[in-house]
């Protein structure tokens, strides 16, 4: 049996490429927000629910849709999505009785670049 090495440019990789996290070091107030984000999103309803959301094009989805959708009682899908919108992970309106939730994609872009290594 062989054991191939790989390609000496892939062998060492550019420790400043390797090593840069998203744009830069993070504040104590960075880390703190997005630390706090990454918090709510560490439950596995909240991310069953939002990425329920993004399935059905990041659009408005009403509480009911949403209980529907996820086969879980209202007060749980209500409660669950109060702590995301609580941390600005969704916005939330009211049209007459109903409640509309919706994703704030800015907040995830900025997720995406926090969690980009390289």
């Amino acid at each position: 049996m062989s054991i191939t090495q790989p390609a000496p440019e892939t062998a060492v990789l550019d420790s400043q490429q390797c090593c840069s996290l998203g744009t830069g070091a993070l504040t104590q107030a960075e880390s703190a927000r997005y630390a706090g984000l990454f918090k709510v999103l560490a439950e596995p309803v909240r991310l069953r629910i939002l990425s329920q959301l993004a399935a059905a094009g990041c659009g408005p989805v009403s509480v009911g849709e949403l209980t529907e959708m996820m086969g879980l009682s209202q007060p749980t899908v209500s409660h669950h999505l109060k702590m995301m919108t609580e941390a600005g992970l969704l916005e939330r309106h009211r049209d007459g009785r109903t409640v509309i939730h919706q994703v704030r994609p800015e907040v995830f872009t900025q997720l995406r670049t926090v969690l980009q290594i390289g």
